[in-house]
Order: C-alpha cells, then sequence, then structure tokens
C-alpha cells in the first residue's frame, strides 16, 4: 500500500473524495454552528454589551467629571472674589481706623493746646493779680513817703484797687 500512496498525485481528481469531503465539511459546519458557534457568539455579543456599558459609563463619569469641574471654577472664582472682597474691606477698616486714630489724636492735641492756653491764662491772671497786689504796695509806700504820714491800711488797700481795676478797663471809662 505504500505504494498506492504514493502513486497518487494531488492534481489528480477524484469524485468520490471530493464528495466525502464536502459531506464532511458540512457535516461538522454544521454541528459547529450548533455546538460552538452559539456560545461564541452569545459570548461575542455579551463582550459587546459589556464594552458598551462600560463606554456609556465612561461617558458618564466624563461628563460628571467635567460638571463637578466647572463647579470647582466656580467655587475657586467665588472664593477669589470673596477673598479680594475681604482684603478690599480690611483695607477699608485699616484706612477708617487710621483716619480715626489721627481725628482722636488731632482732637487730644487741640484739648492739650487748649488746657495749655486755659493753664497760661490762670497763670497770666495769677502773676497779673500779684503784680498788681506788689504795685499797690509799692504805690502806698511811695504815697506816704511823700506824704509823710500813714494811711489807714484799709483804706490804702481800697484805693489801691479801685486804681488797678481802673487801669484795666478800656481808655474811655478811665476815670480822670
Amino acid at each position: 500500500m505504500p505504494l498506492l500512496l504514493a502513486e497518487t498525485s494531488f492534481l489528480e481528481v477524484r469524485p468520490g473524495l471530493i464528495f466525502w469531503t464536502l459531506v464532511t465539511f458540512v457535516l461538522a459546519a454544521l454541528v459547529l454552528r450548533r455546538v460552538a458557534w452559539g456560545p461564541i457568539v452569545a459570548r461575542v455579543d455579551e463582550r459587546e454589551k459589556t464594552i458598551q456599558a462600560a463606554i456609556d459609563a465612561a461617558k458618564h463619569e466624563r461628563a460628571e467629571a467635567e460638571k463637578l469641574l466647572g463647579e470647582q471654577k466656580a467655587a475657586i472664582a467665588q472664593a477669589r472674589r470673596e477673598a479680594g472682597e475681604m482684603v478690599r474691606k480690611n483695607a477699608e477698616d485699616v484706612e477708617r481706623l487710621r483716619a480715626d486714630l489721627l481725628a482722636k489724636a488731632r482732637a487730644q492735641a487741640e484739648e492739650l493746646k487748649a488746657d495749655a492756653k486755659r493753664s497760661i491764662e490762670d497763670e497770666k491772671a495769677k502773676a497779673v493779680a500779684e503784680v498788681k497786689g506788689v504795685v499797690a504796695d509799692l504805690a502806698i509806700q511811695i504815697a506816704e513817703k511823700l506824704l509823710g504820714e500813714n494811711l489807714d491800711a484799709d483804706k490804702q488797700r481800697k484805693l489801691a484797687q479801685q486804681y488797678l481795676d481802673s487801669l484795666g478797663r478800656p481808655s474811655s471809662t478811665r476815670p480822670s
């Protein structure tokens, strides 16, 4: 038999072999279609549905991420606006406080100035009164020496005080 196999060629047409090859192919295709093709197609369909679900989920997650990103950007912009507003308000508060402190310092300086003027006027008045008293005593002493007699001390003081008071008045009301 090995000789028979060696004598056959691939180019030789044999109708019986062709028939049985076609029958075997058709039977194998039918069996594979029933047994293997259904599960393979079902797996491919299932895989396609899984992939489509993953794509849909990814699209949904991307849309959600873009929405959250937009919200985050809006929140950041709002926070920046609020921070700017806070900085502006703080600057206004600082300026207002500075102006208040400056006004208080000026008022206090004016008050101190007024107190100093009052104190100076009081001291001036005391000094004038003291000078008037000294002048009155000197005038009495001079008058005593000129007149050569002692005048009553109360009368002298009263006369000197009247004269000094007339010195403080305008010239039109001064007695002659």
